[in-house]
């Protein structure tokens, strides 16, 4: 029996454009499944949140993802906006929680360095590397690309993850 088959939604959060894209892994293939942006309006913070913890809603509906794969915050000069970031980030999370995801956390660096070989790669180096792993033709939006790319590193990442499971439960066992 192959590996189990996993459908997986990636989510690069944003105050303003948070980012989604979905892929079905089974060991080391994936396969695109859809993509795109949640674009709020307005300057009210909370009609925001409420607009990402919609849109995200819909998607799991629409794709039932098995899996979240989210980047995590990264506080860089600006309080205020990792403050904001935060909330759109716990949004889309808590979106997931009716279907009950497991959710897992990948910093920027990691994925990058998963994706295009260097922790310290340009947004336009990511979405050349996402589209050629997906064999995708079409130009991609920054914030698709890198969401695509969150779920790429998990996708990546979770067979490892799986062996690493295994091994702990085995030995476990033989106490």
């Amino acid at each position: 029996m192959g590996p189990a088959a996993s459908r997986i939604l990636g989510i690069d959060p944003g105050s303003r454009v948070t980012g989604w894209g979905v892929v079905d892994a089974r060991g080391s293939t994936v396969r695109y499944v859809a993509s795109g942006c949640i674009r709020t309006q307005g300057e009210d913070i909370a009609v925001r949140l409420r607009e990402i913890f919609a849109g995200v809603g819909d998607i799991v509906a629409q794709h039932q993802p098995a899996e979240l794969a989210i980047e995590r915050v990264f506080v860089h000069r600006n309080a205020d906006s990792a403050l904001k970031l935060g909330q759109a980030r716990a949004a889309a999370i808590c979106a997931s929680f009716g279907r009950q995801l497991t959710v897992h956390e990948y910093a920027a660096r990691a994925v990058k360095l998963a994706i295009v070989g260097q922790g310290g790669a340009e947004k336009p180096q990511v979405a050349h590397m996402v589209r050629a792993l997906l064999q995708l033709t079409a130009p991609l939006v920054a914030d698709e690309a890198d969401a695509l790319a969150v779920a790429l590193c998990h996708a990546h990442t979770r067979p490892l993850g799986t062996r690493l499971a295994a091994s702990a439960r085995l030995r476990v066992v033989r106490r």
